[in-house]
């Protein structure tokens, strides 16, 4: 089932590496003592900049490459460049990410951060190649079913375990598109899970 996309978000992790090397060179590099990168295994607040599927997607994301920086023992910003060179990926950079993703949605519902599976129907429905016969019977189903059908750390779970992470690193072309591609990969395979147990329920 083909579905209709939107595109990325911004990559943050990327966007702070290169404000690091400005203020090192704006400094004149030999004199300046930058900031060492965030320990990665340590909790931070990840805010996210959307609402939605988006602003959930980008929370998951940020807080899986914490993770698997963690279990690399690297920063979240060195993994990134890493992720974002041309070459084969390791055993261990696929099998971190993924873990670290799945982690993610562990910390997001341990804190009570993820939204309730109804309010992100809107938005699949939104983005779905679906009939209007179909769009109208799932949008008249109450979110207490909804909600009682579809658990959203499961919906996550399901999406996560989808994807070919090395199919999906191994296309990346560009070190600014890391964290969009990734997170574009996780929305439609959201968006994939998601819609398909909608219709399940009819």
């Amino acid at each position: 089932m083909s579905r209709l996309r939107s595109a990325g978000l911004p990559a943050f992790a990327v966007a702070l590496v290169a404000t690091v090397l400005t203020v090192q060179l704006a400094a004149g590099g030999s004199s300046f003592e930058p900031l060492p990168p965030a320990d990665p295994c340590a909790p931070r607040v990840v805010i996210s900049q959307a609402d939605g599927i988006d602003g959930l997607t980008e929370r998951l994301v940020l807080l899986g490459l914490d993770d698997a920086a963690c279990t690399l023992h690297v920063s979240r910003e060195a993994l990134t460049l890493r992720l974002a060179r041309p070459g084969p990926r390791t055993d261990a950079e696929i099998d971190a990410l993924h873990a670290g993703l799945l982690a993610a949605v562990g910390r997001m519902a341990a804190d009570g951060t993820l939204p309730p599976a109804s309010d992100l129907v809107d938005d699949a429905l939104a983005q779905a190649d679906l009939n209007p016969l179909l769009t109208t019977a799932i949008q008249a189903l109450p979110d207490s079913l909804v909600d009682a059908a579809l658990k959203t750390d499961d919906v996550l779970t399901r999406a996560i375990d989808d994807l070919d992470l090395r199919v999906l690193l191994a296309n990346l072309d560009d070190q600014r598109a890391l964290d969009e591609q990734i997170q574009a990969a996780v929305t439609d395979a959201v968006l994939d899970s998601l819609t398909d147990r909608l219709l399940d329920l009819l």
